[in-house]
């Protein structure tokens, strides 16, 4: 399960000073489906402030079955807007 989840949270991204209210939510949804947050290779910012009084964070993931070759081993691509899997892991 990756994408766009538009959640800033302190939990993905130790540069954001808050957490979110539907974080929780999220979390017990990838668990139910037996999937865990996976952390890229190359962490960094996905969303870009477009204004001084905001900052750039993370609101892209990817929740993969633990399980799975490609979790944690996920890079992001900011220009594509999504987390990317290697080569060769299975989508489950």
């Amino acid at each position: 399960m990756t994408g766009d989840f538009n959640i800033r949270d302190n939990d993905w991204d130790s540069n954001y000073p808050h957490y979110s209210v539907h974080t929780e939510d999220l979390l017990t949804l990838a668990k139910s489906l037996g999937l865990d947050l996976s952390l890229s290779i190359n962490p960094g910012p996905t969303r870009f402030a477009n204004n001084l009084r905001d900052t750039n964070s993370v609101i892209d993931l990817a929740f993969i079955n633990p399980n799975n070759s490609g979790f944690g081993q996920h890079s992001l691509h900011p220009e594509l807007h999504r987390p990317l899997l290697p080569m060769g892991s299975e989508c489950s």
